[in-house]
């Protein structure tokens, strides 16, 4: 159990986590770990196959949901069983716990494993078809929940686009003494502006962050085991959940695998530039530890500004 938990989030006491695991799987014996490394989650680990999710109240984003993420998963499971994602074998909340009861995914993430070369693309041309599955899912359930925001249509995603790029030079333009490429963030900016007046994607309900520590890998034989974390889907175009995937290489695997099976939308690359532009001003600006990566994917996808 970890030490000194923060007093607005204490850690639950692994008896009151058993008794309530137990009302979905009697058998479970014991909690055999803590996992706070998912931020605003905490994650108990129930035996050997077993999770028991819980939220951690101050460092919960707004939009992060479990009951959002339950009903998520058992859509997937419902009409994507081929789709490998946690099984959920229980929900609650009461009193001061909300939580999810779910099977424990094999393997580990993506970020703690080496894959490179021809296993790099495979496994991402895999996620790639994996996420256009997920993609399929029907709205109308997961709208009429009220449990995912998002975009209604075409040109709400326009809005959501246009903004993100503003938002991202602001920011940029705000950080300027760091800025090293030759064109200023307005002019990057520019490059990409028209991927945000034309969209014909239609909304779908997108994971939010399928990168590498979500995306889980069998340690031996590099394949994809599967995706993790739904707490802050949300509806929108489906090349935001291909935002963190800038080098080159990564990219034509993801959307390889992805538009696999059906072509894509003229305008999905353009799109995506501008996402991934975006994404990329708001990393060299919010966090300086990727302060370099950032600017050098800027430079790979001007094509060396």
């Amino acid at each position: 159990m970890p030490d000194h938990p923060d007093p607005r989030d204490p850690v639950l006491d692994f008896q009151r986590v058993l008794a309530l695991a137990r009302r979905h799987l009697p058998s479970a014996h014991a909690v055999t770990g803590v996992d706070e490394s998912g931020g605003e989650a905490r994650a108990y680990a129930i035996d050997d196959d077993f999770i028991f999710k819980t939220q951690r109240p101050h460092r919960v984003r707004p939009r992060t949901s479990l009951a959002k993420e339950t009903l998520h998963l058992e859509q997937l499971a419902r009409c994507a069983p081929e789709v490998n994602v946690p099984r959920v074998l229980g929900y609650g909340n009461e009193d001061d716990v909300e939580y999810i009861l779910m099977t424990r995914m094999p393997g580990i993430a993506l970020r703690y494993v080496e894959v490179e070369g021809v296993a790099r693309s495979k496994l991402l041309r895999k996620l790639g078809s994996v996420l256009r599955r997920m993609h399929s899912l029907p709205l109308e359930p997961l709208v009429a929940s009220g449990l995912f925001p998002g975009d209604s249509d075409c040109a709400a995603i326009c809005d959501r686009l246009e903004n993100l790029l503003q938002r991202a030079v602001e920011a940029a333009t705000a950080a300027r003494e760091n800025w090293t490429l030759v064109v200023s963030p307005e002019e990057v900016a520019g490059s990409v502006s028209e991927g945000a007046r034309t969209v014909h994607e239609a909304p779908v309900a997108i994971h939010s962050n399928p990168g590498t520590e979500h995306v889980f890998v069998d340690p031996h034989t590099l394949e994809l085991s599967g995706v993790i974390d739904f707490g802050d889907a949300y509806i929108s175009h489906p090349a935001l959940d291909m935002r963190r995937w800038c080098d080159a290489g990564d990219r034509n695997a993801l959307i390889g695998g992805y538009a696999a099976e059906c072509p894509l939308n003229a305008t999905f690359d353009a799109n995506w530039r501008v996402i991934s532009v975006a994404n990329l001003m708001l990393d060299f600006a919010h966090r300086p530890r990727r302060r370099a990566e950032a600017l050098e994917g800027l430079r790979s996808l001007l094509g060396g500004s």
